[in-house]
């Protein structure tokens, strides 16, 4: 399989998730990325454990295959300029999140590389953005989730802040990243000119924000933890079974209507507190009630079945245990085992003509792919 980005050679200054992220998915799309880490210890994500897999912390072999490792001390000069020389001669992108302000003290920011490199994309994943009172704090994704409003919607009212599972702020800044460069990469394509791509964290957790923005300036008030809930549809949550739990999906009334066909009460849509989606969203407390008196009674896979039968959208709560052995996991093929069969890891979400890219090459150990940083050795060289 002929990947896209086959011949891009992409140098990731990144540490922990976001640009990780970013590099993981030029990699995936077939680039070269170059991860350039600390010689003491290595990007931090590294011992982010237990469990520990291989050598490294799962955490960091998730979003670190598919990239060859060079350690730097850039403190060094000669290192420092060896990692310089290196990006000017040979590299398409570099993405990088370090702390704010050392890329512009070595000199290896986008106005000082770009000087000599009109045609290099550079992005900054930083955690505030690029300009305003908080451009040079630091920040980690659950200082964003709490700072950008994520925490605010999420759990259940009254109870202790939540923070989602994944690390979706990371994560969605390392997409954006992507969009940006590859948005770049088309753009250098037709003028010969590189770019400056900024994004961060605090913008991720505000795009994550929108709906819920839209909806306090439509009515002025400020929303709240709602569960697994939506606040624009009822029914529309997790209800317990007698062995777990059924999320059900019963967005519009046509959905409604089937739906209590489906669990006994054809009446329902007659009541006159529940025969809109506005009705039910302003009467959600009762029909939240009535639903999950009717879903206590049998277990989840009784009303999975009723359910979709009835064509009404729902689906099982699922432990991760449970997602990996499911049948639809293993059709999809998202679970990619390495050549060596060390690792099984997580693939990209994509495929390219029914083809999904492929697991290349391990996680790399730290150091390990110094010697392509040598001038006998840097032009470009494809993951095998």
């Amino acid at each position: 399989m002929k990947l896209p980005l086959e011949n891009i050679v992409v140098v990731e200054l990144g540490h922990s998730v976001a640009a990780p992220i970013a590099g993981l998915v030029l990699a995936e799309l077939g680039a070269t990325v170059i991860k350039v880490e600390n010689p003491k210890g290595g990007d931090d994500a590294r011992n982010w454990g237990p469990p520990f897999l291989h050598g490294a912390a799962g955490m960091f072999q998730a979003i670190n295959r598919n990239k060859y490792s060079a350690a730097l001390d850039l403190k060094n000069d000669a290192e420092r300029e060896t990692l310089r020389r290196y990006i000017l001669e040979h590299a398409d992108i570099v993405v990088q999140n370090m702390r704010p302000g050392l890329v512009e003290r070595y000199q290896l920011d986008a106005a000082s590389l770009r000087e000599h490199k009109p045609q290099l994309i550079y992005c900054n994943l930083t955690a505030f953005g690029a300009e305003g009172p908080l451009k040079s704090t630091p920040g980690y994704d659950p200082l964003l989730q709490a700072f950008g409003g994520l925490m605010s919607v999420t759990g259940h009212e009254g109870a202790e802040p939540v923070r989602t599972g994944p690390s979706i702020i990371d994560q969605g800044a390392g997409m954006w990243a992507v969009i940006g460069i590859l948005s770049a990469l088309l753009r250098r394509n037709q003028t010969g000119e590189g770019c400056e791509v900024n994004t961060s964290l605090f913008e991720t957790a505000l795009s994550w924000m929108c709906m819920a923005t839209a909806m306090y300036l439509a009515s002025g008030n400020v929303p709240k933890r709602v569960g697994s809930e939506n606040g624009g549809m009822a029914p529309y949550k997790a209800y317990q079974a007698t062995d777990g739990w059924v999320v059900i999906a019963a967005a519009n009334d046509n959905l409604f209507r089937r739906f209590a066909q489906a669990v006994g009460h054809p009446e329902w849509p007659d009541d006159p507190e529940m025969n809109s989606n506005s009705n039910r969203v302003r009467n959600r407390a009762k029909v939240n009630a009535l639903v999950a008196d009717v879903i206590a009674t049998q277990p989840r896979q009784y009303w999975i079945d009723a359910l979709a039968a009835a064509q009404v959208p729902c689906a099982p709560l699922q432990s991760l245990d449970e997602v990996l052995n499911h049948p639809q996991t293993a059709a999809v093929g998202m679970l990619q085992t390495s050549s060596d069969g060390k690792f099984q890891l997580m693939g990209l979400p994509l495929q390219f003509d029914g083809e999904r890219p492929a697991f290349r090459k391990n996680p790399p150990a730290l150091a390990e792919d110094n010697d392509l940083l040598r001038p006998e050795n840097a032009s470009h060289r494809p993951i095998g």
